[in-house]
This record gives structure tokens, sequence and C-alpha cells, in this order.
């Protein structure tokens, strides 16, 4: 399946979600991270979910790595659809940016090459390990800044589908994808 049928179809069956349903999902996904084999790492970027895009609701992910004495770094959009990307602290301000995305006002700045693995958000994936996102690029460009071995791990609230059919050489595949019901390894 091509990616923007992919983005439509997945986009209607999240807002099919309960509120409940999401944060069940959400906790199960969460619960499945645990199994896998990224916990001796110390740099763990995260997204901040989205509330307006029904995604996987990523507080859960959050309490695992802070309770952890992770370091948790966040991404704030800048121009030229780049990331910055910023040390979570105590004293870190949140506030949703004008696409209602939250990201920090500011903060300590970590350089991509310091960042061990990324949790992505996506709206579908395939059984190859690629990924559709929102199509503009943000972490395709970020993660090719990153280590060549950072390991980079989808949050789905659906399964796999069988395959994307217009991947680029600049797309960069998952290492990981965790959907509440199981984890794709790739």
């Amino acid at each position: 399946m091509l990616k923007e049928k992919l983005r439509l179809n997945h986009k209607i069956l999240r807002e099919r979600l309960s509120l409940t349903e999401i944060s069940e999902k959400s906790l199960e996904i969460s619960n499945l991270l645990l199994d896998l084999p990224i916990w001796h790492f110390s740099y763990f970027h995260i997204f901040l979910t989205i509330p307006d895009q029904r995604e996987v609701d990523t507080s859960f992910v959050l309490s695992i790595l802070q309770g952890r004495d992770k370091n948790v770094i966040i991404p704030k959009m800048s121009k030229n659809n780049d990331l910055d990307h910023y040390l979570l602290t105590d004293s870190t301000i949140i506030r949703p940016n004008k696409w209602n995305v939250p990201e920090p006002e500011d903060g300590i700045e970590v350089l991509p090459t310091k960042i061990e693995v990324v949790f992505i958000p996506l709206l579908a994936f395939d059984k190859n390990g690629n990924r559709v996102g929102y199509g503009k690029g943000y972490y395709d460009k970020f993660l090719k800044e990153c280590k060549a071995d950072v390991i980079k791990i989808g949050l789905s609230m659906f399964e796999a589908v069988d395959q994307i059919q217009d991947i680029n050489d600049h797309d960069i595949p998952l290492n990981y994808c965790i959907t509440p019901t199981r984890s794709y390894r790739f």
C-alpha cells in the first residue's frame, strides 16, 4: 500500500478509538517495552503525545524511563523540518506549539550523537520495519544525525501492514515496533 493511503486509513482507525482504548493500548505497549534489550542504555529520546492526533500516550513510557533514572531527551520543532533535542528535567517547561505539539520552551540541548534509543511516532509500519509518519520528514532527518547504531523503536496502536510500496532512499527503517499485542523485531 502507498504511504498516503496508509496515512488516511490509519488516521481514521485512530479516530475510532475511544480515549479509554488509547490509554489501555498505550499501557500494553509500555509493558511490552520492558522485554526489549535496551535498558542498559542511558540516553532515550521520546516524543511527547499530541492529544489531537490520538497518538500512543507516551506518559507510561516516560514513567518507566524516569523510574529507571534514564536521561530523557524530548524534541522541539525548528525551522526547515528539523528537530532540536532537550534534556527533560524537573524545571523543563513544556508548552504546545502552533500545531499543538507539546515541546520544551528551552533547556539543556543534547546532540543527536549522544542519543542511544529513539522512540518514534508513526501512523503505520510494515513487516520490514518501514514506517509511515506524518510526511514532513522530521524523524528521517533527525535519525540521519544520530549514530549508525542508534536503536529505533516505533510505537503503534495497530499491527504491521504487509508492505509499504513507496519507500524512498531517505526513509530509515525501525529496529523494533511495539503494538499492544506484540513486539516486532527487524
